[in-house]
């Protein structure tokens, strides 16, 4: 637990940054537009109605849908546009926290009893001085209710910016779901639940001041959101290095090889940061904006998605037409591969009585398959699904680590494994064998941003790992990470595979 709560204070930090925008640009957007929805009853029911549709979309998917729009937008002007990290959580989280402000603004605003409207009419007031002096007093509890509301909401979705690659209280969350690491798990959701109850707290010391005319509270209560602020802005305020950032996917073995690239390249004098729970094509388009600086690919992934590619060659052909295809077009760079293949495997308990894909044909009409989260939308189980014929009872969709356990529990009677997982031989399934050969190879290859394809100092930090990792050692490290009990971190697996490396390319005495 006291690695779990280390990890935290820099991660508040910028969850609290985050969420504060969100909140803020929600505010200047939210309260002007409430009082005017409230002079007009058509735009009300319009601008209402949309705040709801917004709700109605899960906080992931909205998340997701912004980097394509952001990507858009950015070739639109010519780039510049960040399509990962800050900008899409602030646009996501600014339209979460619009409702419950616009909602409760009206709400406060058509509250008000129309006898007191008239006698400030009937003393001559102003639409200003009406709105400032009489509407927004009698307003502001029920619209401050909302602002509490919203605030609540956008430090709780504010956890998914770690899938946008933006540093949160959801990267304890995501990485211990993954890894099965309960303690960073609870440190993620106690922290972010202590965070929404602190602000709720102060803001309603703030309603309580400006409901019962007790302006000290009402500064007290800004007074401290302001100091939180102010501290979560320290870090930002040191001098800016030039960081290295590396990219992760959403499971264990990433985020080991993360932690490895990281390693070498610390030795090598760069300062590293950490982008993870990448999907694969965010990834390598994050790769090529110069969002990541570099990570690891799988090239099967790769010639599928990315490349469009339907074939399936050798793989030395493969990993060529790779490094051809990025010199002429994403300017990116092929550092080269690990030594390993983490391929994409059907594989099935031991006791099943399979032992291939085409013997799998005839039985999966009474089987239920369980993929990870990406392999069903992939080129890969098309190509596969239609080669053997394969139409199963039902799919269901999992993070890897749950695969693995719903195959055990038998939710799933098949499930997509990975081949370099450790979990394979320790959970005693069988890999089936693939005669027509419809799966690609997916050699691990490093992959480096156009800002560093050149970098001869940064290619020679990470080149002894090329070819150096062998299946064997990666099996391990994962099975590490993965295992029930004794689980040691990305870290210490990142170490010791490290080590191991090393061991077996000193010179002999």
């Amino acid at each position: 637990m006291k690695d779990a709560l280390l990890q935290l204070p820099p991660l508040i930090a910028s969850h609290v940054l985050l969420a504060a925008a969100a909140l803020v640009l929600a505010l200047l957007v939210g309260l002007p537009l409430g009082v005017l929805a409230s002079r007009r009853p058509r735009l009300a029911g319009i601008v209402v109605g949309l705040a709801s549709l917004v709700q109605t979309i899960p906080g992931l998917a909205l998340l997701a849908l912004f980097y394509p729009v952001l990507l858009a937008l950015s070739a639109l002007v010519g780039g510049g546009i960040p399509a990962l990290g800050f900008l899409p959580a602030l646009l996501a989280l600014f339209l979460y926290a619009l409702l419950p402000i616009l909602r409760n603004t009206l709400a406060g605003l058509n509250g008000i009893d129309p006898a007191v409207l008239q006698a400030a009419d009937a003393v001559g007031m102003t639409r200003w001085q009406r709105l400032r002096l009489v509407e927004a007093p009698l307003a502001a509890p029920v619209a401050m209710a909302g602002v509490r509301t919203a605030a609540v909401w956008t430090i709780g979705a504010a956890t998914l910016a770690t899938t946008v690659g933006y540093p949160s209280l959801g990267n304890p969350i995501f990485a211990g779901l993954q890894i099965e690491r309960w303690d960073l798990v609870l440190a993620g959701c106690i922290a972010a639940a202590l965070l929404a109850l602190a602000t709720d707290g102060l803001l309603a010391l703030i309603e309580k001041g400006i409901g019962g005319r007790r302006p000290a509270w009402t500064f007290a209560g800004i007074g401290l959101l302001a100091l939180g602020l102010l501290l979560a802005l320290v870090p930002q305020l040191r001098a800016p290095e030039r960081t290295v950032t590396i990219g992760a996917k959403n499971f264990s073995e990433q985020y080991i090889l993360a932690r490895l690239i990281g390693l070498r390249l610390e030795q090598a004098g760069y300062r590293v940061s950490y982008r993870e729970g990448l999907g694969s094509a965010v990834a390598f388009r994050a790769l090529e904006r110069g969002d990541i600086d570099v990570y690891v690919e799988y090239s099967g992934t790769l010639w599928t998605g990315a490349m469009g590619r339907t074939s399936t060659p050798t793989r030395a052909a493969m990993l060529d037409g790779i490094a051809r295809w990025m010199a002429n077009g994403p300017k990116t760079a092929l550092i080269g591969p690990l030594g390993f293949e983490n391929a994409y495997a059907l594989a099935v308990k031991a006791d099943s009585g399979l032992a291939s894909l085409a013997q799998l044909t005839a039985r999966a009409p009474q089987l239920t398959l369980g993929a990870d989260l990406e392999f069903l939308d992939r080129p890969e189980w098309h190509a596969v699904r239609d080669a053997y014929g394969l139409r199963f009872k039902a799919t269901r969709a999992y993070s890897p680590t749950f695969m693995y356990r719903a195959l055990a529990s038998s939710q799933a009677d098949v499930i997509s494994a990975f081949s370099s997982d450790g979990r394979i031989a320790a959970d005693h399934l069988t890999v089936l064998a693939d005669p027509k050969g419809a799966m690609p190879h997916y050699d691990a290859i490093l992959l480096a941003s156009p800002a560093y394809a050149r970098d001869a100092r940064f290619a020679a930090a990470l080149r002894p790992l090329i070819g150096a990792i062998r299946v064997e050692d990666m099996r391990t490290a994962n099975y590490s990470v993965d295992r029930d009990s004794g689980k040691a971190t990305p870290e210490a697996a990142a170490a010791a595979l490290d080590r191991a490396i090393r061991a077996r390319s000193a010179p002999s005495p």
